[in-house]
């Protein structure tokens, strides 16, 4: 089992037959696959595009259910945590040294070098789950973004009062008809483009939502704001202030959630300098441009709009003028998310076509390629199976989203869940028994606290999120316009 599945990636194997002159090694890395070009500058941009995503948009709302002091609190605390154990996990892409050890293309290798057995498995579930999870929300929150713009330009002509109602269908199509082409990109070390265009578009609504909220606040609109949040017996009952907080807590996990793709964005890095060196450099810049702007972000939002805040800052209507800046926002969210949906959709299509091409290898379907002259881009290598398999798993992914489009609750679930086991058990776990730590000893203790604390957060957290999806349900009818 073990040797089948370290040929597990989203690389295209290369033929070393392929390479004129007898000159292989300029054109391949030391395990034989084609040389890496990756940066820290790429990878920064991978991270920001995979973390700077739809967190960011309930950020506001996020900090009004916990208030003054525990929002930016719970913010910081996340950020910290967040950043050192995606320094652990760096250090364990090559075993069992740092930075000449053999190279591990995933996370599930990556545990199965480390730890092994029966994790393995888990971390598998618990990844491709969360990527699953992370590809519905993306679906839900790009058509929002594309509804908000159609219901802006209503209002700007029709007048605050009118409802403007809108699908999200159509525009959920849309974006899956969008996904469906640019799901052949055949993996990650393609994406750098898509990227980085992402990363701009993210700068560019994160910006336009801190103008605006600071310019409301500027114009001096009363908004009422505590130290703690929404108000029991004034904002809400007192089981629903605790079961928000809680969904709160997932919502800002979640936001910093991008552990799940670290070694897949590492493994396009490029060995010299070291990977784990450049990838930490990565994670620096990535981890501390996403916190600067959640906590303006979110700070702002919540001055601007009180313990009223919009479940999505920009798509909530708190704002109606300019129109046509808040269009041009909800067009860079939609844009940003069509490349974050690449993002973390690529290690499960990579994932699944590694698998059926070990279990049938000689299988033409699931195997062969086919060139095919596209104008303008030259010969795109067409393989049937990619194109059926990533097709259907975008439709399915776009008829979840369509049935159950409760974008806050799916967010806090999805961060709950995953949190735990990606971002702090295995990067610690595998830490641990890299550089084989003393049981007991004064490091250990405090590694293992910081683990059983951000479980008790993930279970409180995933707890709020199924009450308030269990809260949505009994109000929700499927496909109907909202």
């Amino acid at each position: 089992m073990a040797p089948e599945m370290q040929k597990t990636s989203m690389f295209i194997e290369q033929n070393p037959g392929d390479y004129e002159n007898g000159d292989i090694l300029k054109n391949l890395d030391d395990d034989g696959r084609a040389k890496r070009t990756g940066t820290w500058l790429t990878a920064s941009a991978h991270i920001i595009t995979a973390v700077i995503g739809s967190g960011v948009l309930s950020l506001a709302w996020a900090i009004a259910q916990l208030g003054w002091v525990a929002g930016p609190a719970v913010l910081m605390a996340f950020s910290f945590i967040t950043y050192f154990t995606s320094t652990l996990l760096t250090d364990c892409y090559r075993a069992p040294d740092p930075v000449h050890g053999k190279r591990n293309y995933t996370y599930m290798d990556v545990v199965r070098a480390y730890l092994g057995g029966r994790k393995v498995q888990l971390c598998g579930l618990a990844q491709y789950v969360n990527l699953l999870g992370v590809t519905i929300g993306y679906t839900i929150t790009a058509s929002i973004s594309m509804v908000a713009v159609k219901r802006s330009n209503c209002f700007h002509k029709l007048g605050h009062h009118v409802k403007c109602q809108t699908s999200n269908y159509p525009f959920m199509v849309i974006f899956a008809c969008i996904q469906i082409v640019l799901s052949q990109i055949p993996n990650f070390h393609k994406l750098s483009w898509l990227s980085i265009l992402a990363a701009i578009m993210s700068f560019a609504y994160s910006s336009i939502g801190l103008g605006l909220s600071i310019a409301k606040v500027a114009g001096g609109e009363h908004v009422r704001t505590t130290l703690t949040g929404v108000t029991v017996g004034v904002d809400v009952s007192g089981s629903e202030k605790v079961w928000r907080s809680f969904q709160a807590i997932g919502d800002i996990a979640f936001a910093y959630a991008y552990s799940t793709v670290l070694i897949e964005i590492q493994d396009t890095v490029k060995s010299s300098p070291p990977e784990n060196k450049s990838m930490k450099r990565a994670t620096s810049i990535g981890v501390s441009t996403t916190t600067l702007f959640y906590v303006l972000c979110g700070l702002f939002g919540y001055a601007a709009f009180g313990n009223d805040a919009p479940g999505n800052f920009l798509t909530g209507f708190g704002f109606y003028e300019p129109f046509w800046l808040i269009d041009f926002a909800n067009i860079c969210i939609a844009i940003h998310l069509i490349g974050a949906y690449q993002v973390f959709a690529q290690p499960l299509f990579g994932f699944v076509e590694g698998w059926s091409s070990r279990h049938w290898p000689d299988s033409k379907f699931i195997t062969s390629e086919h060139a095919v002259d596209v104008p303008f881009c030259g010969v795109y290598r067409i393989n049937f199976f990619r194109l059926v398999w990533r097709t259907a798993y975008v439709i399915v992914t776009t008829v979840v989203a369509m049935i159950f489009p409760f974008f806050n609750d799916f967010v806090g679930l999805i961060g709950a869940g995953s949190f735990w086991p990606l971002t702090v058990y295995f990067p610690i776990e595998m830490h641990i028994a890299q550089t084989k730590i003393p049981k007991y000893s004064f490091r250990w203790t405090w590694l293992k606290i910081l683990s059983w604390v951000c479980l008790v957060v993930s279970l409180i957290a995933a707890a709020g999120s199924v009450q308030g999806l269990i809260q949505s349900l009994k109000e929700y009818k499927p496909f109907q316009t909202q």
